[in-house]
């Protein structure tokens, strides 16, 4: 599989990065999502919500950015609310882009701050204070609030470290793609073409031009076929 440089700089990768590696570290998060599963309650780890209603949260990585706005436009024009899961980094340069998420009536919620992978920070013994640092600039919700590790990379220490932090990991159940093609078309096919059940996660990332081209036709797309758009904690009945 082959990665743009500039897909491959964001998500970490190797642009030369091989299917056999990319192969393995599937294989990984699957088990630690077997294990997780097991072993942690739905409280503290989240792929997908139970039950089988209409309702489908779009969750927007990365942000915000200088093209969070344009983001938040069309999912106002379709009525439909989401969860943005942001940087801290980001947060202290866009902080009134962060207080116009809240406005609009959408979730805010951690992606870590500096986007270093938590097993990583965790090993590092770092993990802890860029969930404190995060948080810290975030509104306050009155619920336990939601971490969503960086690339989607965990390991069940660092899932303990977030619970035990206070935190429940939210991941997904649907990948949009968007971090591996720069085709709008493509990316709405991420989407529309799987089997999106009531409850699912779609993950889609900010500051990219073919997402926000794509985003229309995939909200449309899911509203035509039955699904309220809501926030994650909605999704989990917070």
């Amino acid at each position: 599989m082959y990665l743009s440089p500039s897909i491959a700089a964001r998500e970490g990768a190797d642009p030369r990065s091989s299917s056999p590696g990319v192969h393995a570290r599937s294989i990984g998060r699957h088990l630690v999502r077997a294990v997780a599963s097991a072993v942690l309650p739905p409280s503290l780890v989240v792929w997908r919500a139970p039950g089988d209603g209409a309702r489908v949260a779009l969750t927007f990585d990365d942000g915000p950015t200088e093209l969070t706005e344009a983001y938040l436009s069309v999912l106002d024009r379709a009525g439909a609310r989401a969860t943005f899961f942001v940087l801290g980094a980001q947060c202290s340069q866009w902080p009134s882009v962060v207080a116009e998420i809240e406005r609009r009536g959408h979730e805010l919620a951690s992606h870590g701050y500096s986007h270093a992978t938590f097993p990583r920070l965790e090993r590092m013994g770092l993990l802890e204070d860029e969930l404190a640092r995060t948080a810290s600039l975030l509104p306050p919700t009155g619920q336990r609030p939601m971490v969503r590790p960086p690339h989607g990379s965990v390991s069940f220490r660092s899932l303990v470290a977030c619970a035990r932090a206070g935190f429940t990991t939210v991941l997904w159940s649907n990948d949009s793609g968007d971090s591996r093609t720069e085709s709008a078309d493509q990316v709405v096919r991420g989407v529309l073409d799987a089997r999106v059940p009531g409850g699912s996660i779609v993950l889609l990332h900010e500051g990219q031009r073919w997402t926000l081209e794509a985003l229309p036709a995939i909200v449309h797309g899911l509203k035509e076929a039955g699904h309220e758009l809501v926030t994650v904690g909605e999704l989990l009945g917070r």
